[in-house]
């Protein structure tokens, strides 16, 4: 599937199955907040989930948002943090492209946004987490969860953590969205399950009127007097829409995301004449920390050559495997750093020096060994010239024996998951590729393209902060349509 769903014309309709004010298609993390702000409005809310329960891909995620400008868990923990501040960092997490409207009101709104979710019943626990990991494996909430500390960000905009993963012990994205689902679902919505959304209804006036739909084997066609959020998911399970728009996304081996995520609801927008954004743009995975020590250790492509520097976010660190070291690269420690990564990386080679590791690698001779003598006698002076390493994370390679921890894409878990979709607002109307309103469309989520334009720049908990808060814009909007 790689062509939109076009839409069709309420004339030839011949009977409305449903009734409702505001049709929201999918149920995570956009759709329940859509659900929840366009029922609480007054709207009579209609949910069209393709799947069995809700949930969809943030119910498989680690439950991390990034909010900040001063929440409680915050100020709990002692990190003093502003809107001017945060608006600095997100500016240059959402890369180059982003949307500054829509920034500026998702960071203007970030505290209340989080005390929104606290009121739903969402649990934080007051508790940081200091290690530099991809989000806590505890109970702790807040950590950072980007390039905040790194070169050159940490120039640009004072570093403050903004990660918020909910009270759970390890990943969080169920219990949230048990969380959220519960709340829509109390809040007077009604969800379809096991109906899959497959195109728009258009007036004369090209406004979108209703949505046909499949449940039951059966084709019906629901009426939306105010209009359809499309909070549907990204294309990450589409390999037909990656090869024409993503294709460094097919070189990763695991697909961060749901079956839902096969591009249907970017599609049925196309098929309406929306425009789309961003959609080259992939987040690439590959978690070499924690262990926390890993990040002290040096990257190397196949010419033993370090390329970027490793304390960066892992998203701004895979981009450079892949991009740079063309998926051939190895994490190189010594016995003092080494641990067992959270998600395995094989140790391909183990030796007592440099000369001898260089050869089980299979690098061209002496190049390894330069590169670790150069790095450690910068590193003594806790200096980095290449690439700014933290000094935090600056420590010369020195205790034996030294190994290799297979960072290539055959032999290491590279995860993906897309940053592009349909082009929207800050009021999470859809825009046609004039940049005009499509009245009556709204799209939140990975099905529209979010606030963050570049996976290199990424910060974790992006998407979902994204993701809920402009699903309750879409919702308030979609309910006051008249």
């Amino acid at each position: 599937m790689n062509e939109a769903a076009a839409a069709i014309a309420e004339s030839t309709v011949d009977r409305w199955h449903r009734e409702c004010d505001v049709i929201v298609v999918g149920f995570g993390g956009a759709g329940a907040c859509a659900a929840i702000e366009s029922a609480r409005a007054g709207a009579r809310t209609l949910v069209i989930e393709r799947a069995g329960g809700g949930g969809g891909t943030t119910a498989l995620s680690t439950g991390v948002l990034y909010l900040g400008g001063g929440t409680r868990v915050q100020k709990a923990c002692g990190f003093e943090d502003s809107v001017e501040d945060m608006l600095a960092y997100v500016r240059m997490a959402a890369g180059k492209g982003c949307d500054e409207e829509r920034i500026r009101l998702f960071c203007d709104s970030s505290v209340e946004h989080f005390d929104w979710l606290c009121a739903l019943g969402v649990e934080f626990a007051d508790a940081y987490e200091s290690e530099k990991t991809t989000h806590p494996f505890g109970e702790e909430c807040l950590f950072i969860s980007g390039n905040e500390t790194v070169h050159p960000f940490v120039a640009h905009a004072r570093p403050v953590p903004r990660g918020h993963k909910p009270r759970q012990a390890g990943e969080a994205g169920a219990y949230f969205m048990r969380v959220l689902n519960a709340a829509a679902e109390g809040s007077g919505t009604t969800v379809l399950y096991d109906c899959l959304a497959k195109r728009l209804v258009v007036d004369s006036d090209r406004r979108i009127v209703g949505m046909i739909a499949k449940i039951d084997g059966q084709e019906i066609a629901i009426h939306a007097e105010r209009g359809v959020i499309l909070c549907a998911g990204g294309f990450i399970m589409n390999d037909a829409m990656l090869e024409a728009h993503a294709p460094m996304a097919l070189r990763c081996n695991y697909k961060a995301g749901s079956p839902g995520d096969d591009g249907s609801g970017i599609l049925i927008g196309q098929g309406s004449g929306a425009a789309t954004t961003n959609m080259g743009e992939a987040l690439l995975l590959n978690a070499y920390y924690p262990p926390a020590g890993h990040v002290k250790g040096i990257l190397v492509d196949a010419n033993g050559q370090r390329f970027v520097s490793e304390d960066g976010y892992i998203g701004r660190v895979t981009d450079a495997m892949l991009q740079q070291a063309d998926g051939r690269a190895w994490l190189i420690v010594d016995n003092e750093l080494w641990g067992k990564t959270q998600v395995p990386h094989k140790l391909v080679a183990v030796e007592d020096n440099f000369p001898n590791l260089e050869k089980a690698l299979g690098m061209p001779e002496g190049r390894l060994v330069e590169t670790i003598e150069i790095f450690n006698r910068n590193a003594e002076r806790g200096e980095d010239p290449l690439f700014h390493k933290s000094k935090d994370y600056l420590r010369p390679l020195h205790v034996p024996p030294y190994a290799a921890l297979d960072c290539t894409t055959e032999g290491s878990i590279y995860g993906a998951l897309t940053l592009g979709g349909l082009s929207t607002n800050a009021s999470a109307q859809v825009l046609d590729e004039n940049g005009k309103v499509i009245v009556g469309l709204y799209a939140a989520g990975r099905n529209a393209a979010g606030l963050c334009r570049e996976g290199r720049t990424y910060a974790s908990g992006l998407s979902i902060a994204d993701a809920t808060f402009f699903g309750r814009v879409a919702g308030r909007t979609a309910a006051a349509e008249s």
